[in-house]
């Protein structure tokens, strides 16, 4: 799906998020630790609208201590999905701390006060499972899919994690390695490295525009005691959301988070407001010469946050101009013209600004003309707006990449997770009806206000020249 906002792509992830895979023995160790004081009774269960798949309708409850619970009944296959979301990511790193959300992601997987090593992995794969793990800008996510009857193992895991991770020095610094590692295949993949460097001249000196890895700096400077103090101030209950989905039942369910995540007390963490990028008011234009022989053009420009309604109508608009194999830009710049190899489109929508991004490979050569043909065909939908045949074919595309993402528990847990730590649930169910009643000409006027001929970032690789 070319949004970022309902459900993150495969190949959004690639670009903007930094992902590790858990490799997945027994079962796991019994869960202890911090009981909380005596709760009160037990938050009401929230309505939630009925999904429009058939499904029951997903069942959203508070636990005392904050925690935020989501289980939803989905009986397509023996297979349970039980994904935690912390909201905490890039935005939230201090300035010498960038790199640390991501960090995390690698530490918890390193062992806690009950487990070492390698024994996460050794537990979720000896019950038949898989895990994985990626922190955003907004936020971290740690992801177990199990057979159902391994639900209890997966949950008692993640409470673990969560919460009774060591950070174990020699760990960090094999972690500490794995990362400048990851960095520089990151730098060394063009179609990565220019949507990441692409992020910072749109959004400049706010969160969203550093490095999501960090800095050499900041990750030397990352120790036991500066990473546990992080830990312990972001991983608490009422800063994260449980999503359990599969065929399982409710009370069950609740009753087995009672019994682990509810016995951890809230810490009484506030909200983290996202800062609001300062509006670019020229172009900002940069080119960077390097290895490869091919050429790669990005451009940006800032768009709503995920909360904003408007986002829904540039969505479509990304969509029809480059985010499908029958787009207008696919159609006239690589089929027609051939003036790229490849060319997308998309609008991520994160918590405090959005940003589209195109990005294209090209002959260097050919870059003047094929941004001045770029901008031709926004002038051209911002003139006329797109066709009825153009609006149907997107939303077509919309259903089909709703229904392939969501159809399994595990899409269904992330979609839903994402959405519960960056805008509502209920928007996500509904998200493709919404677009259904997106007229023309709210296309047309969404890339009138957006894709601005003035107020962009263009970035440019281009083949090093020879001595």
């Amino acid at each position: 799906m070319p949004r970022l906002r309902p459900v993150i792509s495969a190949a959004a992830v690639a670009l903007l998020v930094a992902a590790c895979a858990g490799m997945s023995g027994q079962t796991a160790a019994p869960t202890t630790g911090p009981t909380a004081p005596a709760a009160p009774a037990p938050a009401a269960a929230a309505a939630v609208a009925m999904p429009a798949d058939g499904l029951p309708a997903p069942v959203r409850e508070i636990l005392p201590n904050g925690l935020t619970l989501i289980i939803q009944d989905h009986r397509a296959s023996d297979i349970v999905a039980v994904y935690l979301f912390i909201k905490v990511g890039l935005r939230y790193d201090r300035p010498d701390e960038l790199g640390y959300s991501h960090f995390m992601e690698h530490m918890l997987f390193k062992g806690t006060d009950t487990w070492g090593p390698g024994y996460f992995d050794r537990a979720v794969e000896g019950v038949g499972g898989r895990s994985n793990a990626f922190t955003s800008f907004d936020y971290t996510t740690f992801q177990i899919v199990v057979p159902s009857e391994a639900l209890d193992t997966a949950v008692g895991l993640l409470r673990d994690q969560a919460f009774r991770s060591v950070f174990d020095e020699k760990e960090i610094e094999r972690e500490r390695q794995v990362i400048f590692e990851e960095a520089r295949i990151v730098q060394d993949t063009p179609k990565d490295a220019i949507v990441r460097q692409l992020y910072h001249l749109v959004f400049d000196d706010n969160p969203y525009g550093r490095p999501l890895l960090g800095t050499r700096a900041t990750l030397n400077s990352a120790n036991h005691e500066r990473l546990l103090r992080y830990y312990k101030h972001f991983y608490t209950p009422e800063n994260m959301e449980l999503v359990v989905v599969g065929p399982v039942e409710t009370k069950a369910v609740r009753a087995l988070v009672d019994r682990t995540f509810g016995r951890v007390p809230s810490h009484g963490l506030l909200p983290t407001p996202a800062p609001v990028p300062a509006p670019l008011t020229a172009p900002v234009r940069e080119m960077v010469e390097r290895p490869e022989q091919q050429a790669q053009l990005a451009i940006g420009w800032q768009a709503p946050q995920s909360s904003d309604p408007a986002g829904d109508a540039l969505d479509l608009v990304a969509t029809i101009l480059a985010g499908s194999e029958s787009s207008r830009l696919t159609r006239k710049l690589r089929d027609d013209e051939r003036l790229v190899r490849n060319i997308t489109m998309n609008y991520a929508a994160l918590v405090g600004g959005g940003i589209v991004s195109l990005r294209a490979a090209a002959e260097a050569k050919d870059l003047p003309l094929l941004e001045r043909r770029i901008f031709e065909e926004i002038d051209r939908i911002k003139e006329s707006g797109p066709t009825e045949e153009e609006r149907q074919q997107a939303l077509i595309k919309f259903d089909a990449d709703h229904a392939f993402d969501t159809e399994t528990s595990e899409g269904l847990a992330k979609a839903y997770g994402t959405a519960e730590t960056t805008w509502t649930l209920d928007a996500e169910i509904h998200y493709v009806d919404r677009l259904r009643r997106i007229t023309l000409e709210q296309i047309r006027d969404a890339a009138r206000r957006y894709l601005s001929a003035t107020h962009y970032a263009r970035l440019a690789f281009v083949p090093k020249k020879s001595p």
